[in-house]
């Protein structure tokens, strides 16, 4: 779960050497146009940590299609909220907000609305390769690097490829913090995954993550897509320092 802190307005670009910036070389795929997103998706998720079940609740919504910045882009949140007994002890209500341009889902902007433990940090971050376009007064402008997604954007993203067809996709990713290098790759094809939502065949996408070209060997993710027209993110599996995470998809409107 994300610390509360001070966003970082100057992220530090990736090291040219990590493995994942050399997938420049290869073309990247774009989103299967079949695969449109659709506006007042909600996906409602469990999460359990460890041997603690249920210990929050998390939610992905689409919001709507819209014109910002002169581009078309979708509208994405996400909220997350600890649920009893652990909320006695980690008191946690986030909002992310992401504009996403609608072809490439690179992020034009992302907000984060933090509170946890009583602390209150609000964000608004305006997206910029040059450093050169003006944020409005009520954002501050994140350098990043062309192609860059933020996290909700990604997981769109990755929706949208045809994982018959591509093995592997690359790309920076900016959590509102810092800017990292991901790479996701297919690990598996027509696993059945039983969550509280039903069964599904599905995608397993193992997810890596690299700072400065190294990789961070205390953080992975796994995520399931269903195999349907939708390819419905089923679950994740995070393993991180402090403890191992299962997000299990509840319901889907």
């Amino acid at each position: 779960m994300p610390a509360v802190s001070t966003p970082d307005t100057h992220p530090a670009a990736p090291d040219a050497a990590s493995p994942a910036v050399g997938a420049n070389k290869n073309a990247e795929p774009t989103p299967d146009p079949g695969l449109p997103l659709r506006g007042g998706e909600v996906l409602e998720y469990t999460a359990n940590v460890s041997s603690l079940t249920n210990v929050a609740n998390l939610k992905l919504q689409v919001r709507e299609h819209k014109d910002f910045l002169g581009k078309s882009a979708w509208h994405l949140q996400a909220f997350a909220h600890t649920e009893n007994p652990l909320r006695m002890v980690f008191e946690l209500d986030d909002q992310f907000d992401s504009y996403s341009d609608a072809t490439t889902m690179t992020s034009l902007q992302y907000e984060m609305r933090l509170s946890e433990r009583g602390q209150k940090v609000s964000s608004v971050q305006r997206m910029t390769t040059t450093g050169k376009e003006p944020a409005p007064p009520d954002a501050t402008a994140a350098r990043v690097l062309p192609g860059t997604r933020d996290p909700l954007g990604m997981m769109q993203y990755l929706r949208s490829v045809d994982w018959t067809k591509t093995a592997e996709v690359r790309g920076p990713v900016y959590d509102g913090h810092k800017l990292y290098d991901v790479s996701a790759k297919l690990a598996g094809s027509g696993e059945v995954v039983t969550v509280p939502a039903g069964s599904y065949k599905t995608s397993k996408i193992e997810i890596r993550v690299f700072d400065n070209g190294q990789e961070m060997k205390d953080a992975h993710f796994t995520v399931y897509f269903a195999n349907n027209v939708a390819r419905t993110p089923v679950l994740l599996e995070a393993i991180m320092p402090f403890a191992t995470a299962r997000v299990e998809l509840q319901h889907a409107k």
